[in-house]
């Protein structure tokens, strides 16, 4: 069964396939490129690859889901991490977390309903003389207290939320032409 997706798609998804398809193959590559364009692995997408590749669905859902880096439902924008490595922990990660669900209304794995922000947690951000430790996207932030929670959530509330124009961007979109 053939898969049809949006023109606009196709044709970003295109563009990306043949940077990889003219080289040696690396499917890990085009997906790392789609998932950064989309901000998970829509359903749809995969396919799409799947066959444009000629690539067993199989293979690329174990490569999707081996790596996690790799999402295959939506994030947010601003993707926060917060460490629970045993000097985290013990520095007081559990409270950063329970302040950070707090300010968020959302628990660890879940996203805001305004796709803003994804919390999670990781085993281990290197970073132990700065315990406990958050990352949100690429800024770190150490010595992270309950209480400074508000003021760094705040300074990416107020970031303008990008509109997405592409219907390969909104999971919405995507979820339909299944």
């Amino acid at each position: 069964m053939r898969i049809e997706l949006p023109a606009e798609d196709q044709e970003k998804l295109k563009k990306i396939i043949k940077e990889y398809k003219e080289k040696e193959l690396s499917l890990v590559s085009v997906l790392q490129n789609i998932n950064t364009s989309c901000n998970y692995l829509p359903e749809s997408v995969i396919r799409y690859v799947s066959q444009e590749l000629e690539i067993p669905l199989s293979l690329i859902y174990r490569i999707a889901t081996f790596y996690n880096a790799f999402s295959l439902t939506p994030r947010g924008r601003h993707i926060i991490s917060v460490c629970v490595g045993t000097t985290c922990h013990v520095k007081g990660a559990p409270m950063i977390v329970s302040a950070l669900e707090r300010e968020l209304g959302i628990g660890i794995g879940q996203t805001t309903e305004d796709m803003n922000f994804t919390l999670e947690e990781v085993a281990c951000l290197g970073c132990c003389g700065l315990a406990p430790v958050v990352t949100i996207g690429e800024d770190l932030y150490g010595k992270v207290t309950q209480a400074k929670i508000p003021k760094i959530i705040e300074k990416y509330r107020d970031v303008e939320v990008v509109e997405r124009t592409s219907s390969m961007e909104d999971s919405s979109a995507v979820a339909a032409a299944l």
